[in-house]
């Protein structure tokens, strides 16, 4: 019965639920749902990550080529980031081209990418004006639960963390390049951005890390993301205008959240690091 009035009057329902302090899922207004980190999932990536927000789900694989640097920047390498959210993800999604949203969140990882500076693409270089990397990161949302922009930008922060690069040795006298792909460096990464999403309601009523229906209902939204120092970027798509008690109460929340996702991030990392050391040495000992 509850789902059929949920289906039949979707409104009602969630001012229902709001009206009694309580969110459809249980949650308190400013209460999270549970994060999941799966790190280095996709072999054939150079680095990779699975991050999950309650049910949305964001797969992110970051794989390397070498090419020749742009004219303008010639000791650096660059990033090139892509989101897909395909019809599986969402009835609210259909097979073809990609998306407006998925376009506008790719041009925000982009404009997070530049802004927090987590990735100095000096770092990409090889030889200067000659050889650098490009990272082609792909972002694919396999389950689209709201609060979308942060899985992808955990997924895509917890890939760089654990992205290595093969050795490379260029020679200048004739050109030839050397890949030695059994002896990988890991690339080193400045800062750890991480994305909070607020949904905002009558009467300036906030509300974290909404879901779909949430979302879809709100009378807008708001996502802060920030790294360990600063805050690198904030995007609020139309809707109402939000208070300024309200702005400085959503700071201070996505701050403490961040920290803790970073946290979850690190800790993530570093057991799957120990796990595979592990397993060498257990190889070594079985020869």
């Amino acid at each position: 019965m509850d789902s059929q009035y949920k289906i039949i009057h979707p409104v009602k329902y969630l001012h229902d639920h709001l009206a009694q302090d309580i969110r459809p899922d249980g949650r308190q207004f400013l209460s999270f749902r549970p994060i999941s980190v799966n790190v280095s999932s996709i072999t054939r990536a150079d680095g990779s990550a699975v991050f999950k927000i309650g049910n949305t789900t964001v797969i992110c694989g970051i794989k390397a080529e070498l090419t020749t640097p742009k004219v303008e920047t010639p000791d650096c390498g660059f990033i090139v980031p892509n989101v897909e959210l395909p019809a599986l993800c969402s009835p609210k999604f259909h097979p073809g081209p990609p998306t407006e949203e998925a376009q506008v969140i790719t041009k925000l990882i982009e404009h997070i990418l530049i802004n927090s500076a987590a990735v100095d693409l000096k770092n990409l270089c090889i030889r200067k004006a000659k050889l650098v990397w490009v990272l082609y990161c792909d972002l694919l949302c396999i389950n689209y639960d709201g609060a979308v922009i942060d899985a992808c930008v955990g997924a895509l922060a917890t890939a760089f963390k654990c992205l290595t690069l093969p050795q490379v040795t260029y020679d200048p006298n004739n050109g030839n390049i050397s890949v030695d792909r059994k002896y990988k460096i890991p690339f080193p990464v400045k800062a750890l951005p991480v994305s909070t999403t607020f949904a905002i309601f009558d009467g300036q009523l906030l509300i974290a890390d909404p879901t779909d229906d949430e979302e879809s209902l709100s009378l807008g939204k708001l996502t802060i993301v920030s790294d360990e120092e600063a805050i690198c970027c904030i995007h609020k798509p139309g809707g109402i205008p939000v208070s300024q008690d309200l702005f400085i109460k959503s700071l201070a929340k996505s701050k403490r959240r961040a920290d803790l996702v970073r946290t979850l991030i690190n800790t993530a990392i570093s057991t799957t690091e120990e796990k595979f050391d592990s397993l060498d040495k257990n190889t070594i000992l079985n020869k």
